[in-house]
């Protein structure tokens, strides 16, 4: 049996990446899926993957950061699919920098569409998963918000606060059937991060630096990350709230 029959998920930052991997995980679980991106050419691509191999999907383009936005896009997926059983805040940015070196537009936009949009997902998504007798939520972290990364001080503090709000929100609606948990990665070969890769002096060392963090010696895929998403969406995972999984390859240990 599908894992995800019957159910609805809105993923953010589905263009893409994790958010793509996941969403075309999930359809073929037999969830219907909400593809939320900025851009609509790559949300749109997802779309078409997942409709290709024979799953539901519809694309809204939302700007996470904005409250309006992150409003319209859930009331979309309820209007679509009739309710919202998953919602997976997976948008996010990272910039280098130390506090020194960021500036405060720098420090506005990693907030905002790192942490923010978790708060607004979550802040819309929980009145439409109470009346409906329940739901899973499931917010993006990182090993940077759990330890630090050298260079990435506003990004660690982002992810570190999505660590925090999740397990506020585990507390406060345990006894409504809404489960809120987290993912946190290290570092994953998204399209991101190879531009970033592939646009250093050196990008043949710049990878092996990259790969040096990971004990298991190599970086993580954007299916390693889905499928533990999957795993946390499904009601395998009815008893886990408030706590999430670490998907690293050791680099936190």
């Amino acid at each position: 049996m599908m894992r995800l029959a019957g159910k609805a998920a809105v993923i953010t930052g589905a263009g893409v990446g994790i958010g793509r991997a996941t969403a075309q995980l999930f359809a073929k679980e037999g969830a219907a899926v909400a593809v939320a991106d900025l851009n609509p050419t790559t949300g749109q691509e997802t779309v078409a993957l997942i409709e290709a191999a024979g799953g539901k999907a519809f694309f809204v383009k939302a700007d996470v950061s904005q409250a309006e936005d992150v409003e319209e896009m859930l009331r979309q997926a309820q209007s679509h699919f009739g309710r919202v059983d998953v919602l997976f805040n997976n948008a996010g940015i990272v910039k280098q920098g130390r506090v020194e070196d960021s500036s405060v537009e720098d420090w506005s936009a990693q907030i905002g569409t790192t942490l923010t949009s978790v708060f607004l997902g979550c802040k819309y998504a929980i009145p439409i998963m109470r009346a409906q007798g329940g739901g899973v939520l499931i917010n993006m972290a990182s090993v940077a918000g759990m330890m630090g990364i050298v260079n990435r001080a506003v990004y660690s503090a982002a992810k570190g606060g999505v660590i925090g709000l999740t397990r506020a929100i585990a507390l406060d609606h345990a006894g409504e059937g809404i489960r809120c948990v987290y993912l946190s990665p290290a570092t994953i070969e998204t399209p991101s991060l190879t531009d970033r890769i592939n646009s250093s002096p050196d990008p043949v060392e710049a990878r092996k630096s990259f790969e040096a963090r990971q004990p298991v010696g190599r970086l993580g895929r954007p299916d390693d990350v889905a499928y533990a998403a999957l795993y946390l969406a499904s009601d395998e995972a009815s008893f886990l709230t408030g706590s999430g999984l670490t998907v690293d390859g050791g680099m936190a240990v």
